[in-house]
């Protein structure tokens, strides 16, 4: 399956911004998606993890209580809802089908799949 990240832009700091992970080929139903991104000069990082049925979610500290995974199968569609925004958090933001929530983090130093991200600027 074939996954392209979008609904990025500029916003100010503060602000809400919802991302959208869509399947351009295939569908996403039985596959746990994960979120990433990765900042100008720095290492990609893991955020938040969805399972197929959408009965597991997991997020990490850096980001819990401001970024917000959902899915919406019958529309193909994976989201990530991203409140209260920040200037670091400024990156290029993907989408994967990762081998179980349990392993998204550990999968990241050796994942080769990355799709077409979508770029979030948060200005001050």
């Amino acid at each position: 399956v074939q996954l392209q990240a979008s609904g990025g832009g500029l916003v100010q700091a503060g602000k809400s911004l919802r991302l959208s992970c869509a399947a351009s080929v295939g569908t996403l139903d039985y596959y746990d998606i994960a979120w990433y991104r990765q900042a100008p000069g720095k290492e990609r990082e893991a955020l938040s993890c969805i399972s197929s049925n959408a009965e597991t979610t997991t997020t990490v500290d850096s980001v819990k209580g401001r970024f917000t995974v959902s899915r919406d199968n019958s529309r193909n569609t994976v989201y990530l809802q991203m409140d209260s925004l920040k200037p670091e958090d400024t990156a290029v933001y993907y989408c994967a089908t990762v081998p179980g929530c349990s392993k998204y983090v550990s999968i990241l130093s050796h994942y080769d799949g990355w799709g077409q991200g979508t770029l979030v600027t948060v200005s001050s």
